[in-house]
């Protein structure tokens, strides 16, 4: 069709549509159930040669072919666990043919994901660099065909044998990495404004408590075209570690993140009672989380009470405080360029040691 119809150009400029926080779910999952089960092997052939006068030719039925193997593969362009299937199998492989013919072995099914590999609580794969594969279920091994029981005791077996079935497992699949930063707060504390202020990320924001009950990934872009990650956690709540609020689930969130952004509400009074309940619920939660590369960011600086508070949270703890306003976006630029300076250490950390960093 032309492109300089007005019919067609009008539909190219027609907004998105808002997509709901229940909707959002399956957009990013972090957790995945999965049951794969191996290839079933092919069943042995049976039949027994013959051609024009050669009656007696023998046994020729040939073996059937292994079935598939269920093989996860780690993909770095796998941001999610939303596209993973609860079920996986393997192709099965073929049965045996005449002539000796063996069958054909079944193909290897390829799921790709990001993410450690757990099985009855315990870590059996870590799949992070590009290109590493785990066999998370064994195909079944083919059957034997007659040809293979032929000895000089029995010259003519009508012995087979069906293949053998796959493997079955019930893995659980984590994402190791949620985001570069995690937006640590309370609920209300203006989290979800954060993201959508240094983000195309659009989580629902309304004037109450839990509004985010999934977490968000925007995505922070610079001119050099570096991207850094940015989640915005659900909202923890005072005895968190013992799974109240929302509970452990996304206190396993923030575990994944590699630094962390702390965001205090400035217009409560004693705004730095805030920091240390948060740090308190991390460090019960996970021993040194709250001991991760982090800034304090105090939110809601637009408000009168605020620029009271601010010299107070200042006084009280020995973090690097950004003030900053959500809303009206004021000293966003700041917090820019410190986000900037905590990838670029946690890039240079994982290079020392080794490792490539999570790029996204």
């Amino acid at each position: 069709f032309s492109t300089t119809c007005v019919r067609c150009s009008n539909r190219r400029l027609r907004q998105k549509r808002v997509i709901s926080e229940r909707k959002l779910t399956r957009y990013f999952v972090d957790h995945r159930k999965v049951r794969v089960v191996g290839g079933q092997g092919g069943e042995g052939g049976h039949s027994f040669y013959s051609e024009p006068r050669k009656i007696y030719g023998g046994p020729d039925g040939g073996n059937g072919g292994d079935g598939g193997h269920v093989i996860l593969k780690a993909d770095r362009q796998m941001k999610s666990l939303s596209s993973v299937l609860p079920f996986y199998q393997g192709f099965h492989g073929e049965r045996g043919g005449r002539k000796n013919c063996y069958g054909a072995n079944g193909a290897c099914m390829y799921v790709k994901v990001r993410t450690l590999v757990k099985e009855d609580g315990e870590v059996v794969a870590d799949l992070t660099q590009h290109g590493e594969e785990y066999v998370a279920a064994y195909g079944g091994a083919g059957g034997k065909g007659n040809r293979f029981f032929l000895s000089n005791e029995n010259r003519a077996p009508a012995l087979f044998t069906p293949g053998e079935p796959g493997q079955e497992r019930v893995l659980h699949l984590e994402l190791k990495t949620t985001a570069h930063a995690g937006l640590v707060g309370f609920p209300n504390a203006g989290k979800s404004s954060l993201l959508r202020a240094v983000s195309r990320a659009r989580p629902a924001v309304a004037p109450y408590p839990f509004t985010t009950l999934n977490p968000h990934v925007g995505i922070v872009h610079y001119q050099d075209f570096e991207q850094i990650s940015v989640a915005d956690i659900p909202g923890l709540i005072k005895g968190a570690h013992q799974n109240r609020g929302l509970g452990m689930a996304f206190l396993r969130h923030i575990e994944r993140c590699r630094f962390l952004l702390y965001v205090v509400d400035l217009s409560v009074s004693q705004p730095w009672i805030q920091l240390q309940d948060l740090k308190y619920e991390l460090e019960q939660y996970k021993k040194g989380l709250s001991e991760r590369p982090c800034v304090v960011i105090g939110n809601k600086i637009d408000l009168a009470q605020s620029k009271i508070n601010l010299p107070l949270l200042k006084e009280h703890i020995d973090d690097r405080v950004i003030a900053l306003s959500a809303l009206t976006g004021d000293n966003l630029e700041e917090l820019f360029v410190h986000l900037r300076e905590l990838y670029d250490t946690y890039v240079k950390t994982e290079q020392s040691q080794g490792r490539s960093p999570v790029k996204w």
